[in-house]
């Protein structure tokens, strides 16, 4: 497992922290998904051979908000 965790920017409510969270929790091989609204950051654990940063980030980005 691999554990990676980046700023998310646009996020300015709960729907909004969920949205992002389901996002990423809906890509195969993440194990776990952590969304901070406050802080603004999103922490994945993922598996590494199935899934990877860029493409965690990219579910972000279509989600509508700022990675």
């Amino acid at each position: 497992m691999e554990t990676v965790t980046f700023k998310v920017g646009g996020m300015t409510c709960g729907h909004c922290q969920r949205r992002v969270q389901d996002a990423l929790t809906n890509i195969d091989g993440v194990s776990k998904a952590s969304v901070n609204l406050e802080k603004g950051e999103a922490t994945v654990e993922y598996d590494g051979f199935k899934t990877s940063a860029d493409v965690l980030k990219k579910a972000v980005a279509d989600a509508g908000y700022e990675v």
